[in-house]
């Protein structure tokens, strides 16, 4: 029985970033031996169990044989005879296929007894991210999950085999079997890495992103007026979009909201482009259904769907006086939702910098419009509800009387009008 510590954990070792979780694999043991000392199983599909004091996972070495299309389309060998090799060599990129032998593994890792078959080292040196073996085809996840560590490492490059190798892929169909659960859980991680841009470029690129979201893929070709895009192209557009989210430290909440924001320009009329008159309530329409089709958390829907309808209305509320202001809010339903209206508000804000040339420009936008909530949640609405049934108010009167009074706080806040 031998322990390696593999993955992720190495790589980043490697790499001098901070550490990954760690995850181990045992080779030359059986489940009962894993059970005998202590070890607790926890593995559906394949053979893992968690350590009795750590808690990190060790699972059997094995292979993989594909028997169907999709994800779950394999049969799994783990068996004593299964060497360190063999596993290594189902896993996806060769920069997550080293191991390293427990006993080397303290408190400072002696990386001169790396167990590396497939080179991944010196991948890891040259940048660049590079299939193990021609078993890479049988998971389709693998596009995914390629195209995620393309937005985390945004400095290397991708094998021109790796690529040809996931268009192959795409073509007969792989991405087609993809399950939401594992669509979703891809696309949020790498939403949330350093460069999400790269991600969905290289989904378009091998094909997979024009199956998964269509709606995004439609985008790039699809010009906007220059005055307010230099970038011109719609597709360009929300990569600078998701880049300056990730460069604000946006939580998943705001990045997915920045994503689908401007999926109704893609179904804009040709004749008159480049205006996009009404793609705000397309945009609801169309991220409605990426979210069903890819079971998108409720939260999510709910923010991307307010900023999709209102993001042009924020970007314009520095003209809006007191009135006009509170039905914003209103819209928003920012007094019953507060933090969900300020995440709005930041997704709006990578909206406006993520432009070319933009990047740097301020947006007062954000800020004007929290002081103008502010003001509103300032009113006592009970104090002004007492007092309009006072003087015999009921039903929709009582709240026109709490609408004016959140009109007059926000009045009081802004500057005067220059005559």
């Amino acid at each position: 029985m031998q322990t390696y510590l593999v993955g992720g954990a190495i790589r980043d070792a490697l790499l001098g970033r901070p550490g990954s979780d760690r995850d181990w694999v045992v080779v030359g043991a059986t489940p009962e031996e894993m059970s005998d000392q202590g070890y607790l199983p926890v593995g559906r599909d394949f053979p893992v169990f968690l350590h009795p004091q750590t808690r990190e996972e060790y699972a059997l070495a094995r292979t993989e044989r594909k028997s169907a299309p999709g994800y779950r389309g394999f049969v799994v060998h783990a068996s004593p005879e299964v060497t360190l090799e063999q596993d290594l060599a189902r896993r996806d990129l060769t920069v997550n296929a080293i191991a390293l032998p427990a006993e080397h593994t303290g408190a400072a890792p002696d990386l001169t007894h790396l167990v590396d078959p497939f080179h991944g080292r010196r991948d890891l040196q040259d940048k660049v991210l590079r299939h193990v073996t021609d078993a890479f085809r049988e998971d389709p996840v693998r596009i995914l999950r390629v195209a995620r560590f393309a937005a985390r490492f945004s400095d290397f490059s991708i094998a021109p085999e790796t690529l040809a190798l996931m268009r192959e892929m795409v073509a007969a169909g792989e991405a087609d079997a993809l399950v939401p659960e594992r669509v979703w859980q891809e696309l949020a991680r790498g939403l949330m890495e350093a460069r999400p841009s790269r991600m969905f470029e290289l989904l378009r690129e091998c094909g997979a992103l024009a199956v998964l979201l269509p709606e995004v893929d439609r985008l790039w070709g699809v010009p906007q007026p220059e005055a307010h895009h230099p970038e011109i192209d719609t597709g360009r557009h929300l990569m600078l979009v998701l880049d300056m989210a990730a460069r604000l430290d946006a939580p998943l909440t705001v990045r997915f909201a920045c994503l689908v924001h401007d999926l109704g320009k893609g179904t804009t009329p040709a004749e008159v482009l480049p205006r996009h008159i009404g793609h705000e309530q397309r945009s609801v329409r169309l991220l409605r259904e990426v979210c069903e089709r890819w079971r998108v958390p409720v939260e999510l829907r709910e923010l991307a769907e307010v900023v999709a309808r209102e993001h042009g209305n924020i970007h314009r509320s520095a003209g809006l006086g007191a009135q006009a202001l509170v039905r914003l809010l209103e819209r928003c339903d920012a007094f019953r939702k507060p933090a969900r209206f300020e995440q709005a508000l930041l997704a709006c804000e990578c909206d406006a910098r993520g432009r070319l040339g933009m990047e740097e420009r301020p947006y007062p936008e954000r800020q004007r419009l929290l002081d103008a909530l502010a003001a509103a949640r300032s009113v006592q609405t009970e104090t002004v509800a007492h007092a309009a049934q006072q003087a015999g108010a009921t039903g929709p009167r009582i709240g026109e009387a709490i609408a004016r009074a959140r009109v007059a706080a926000v009045a009081a806040m802004l500057p005067p009008r220059s005559a």
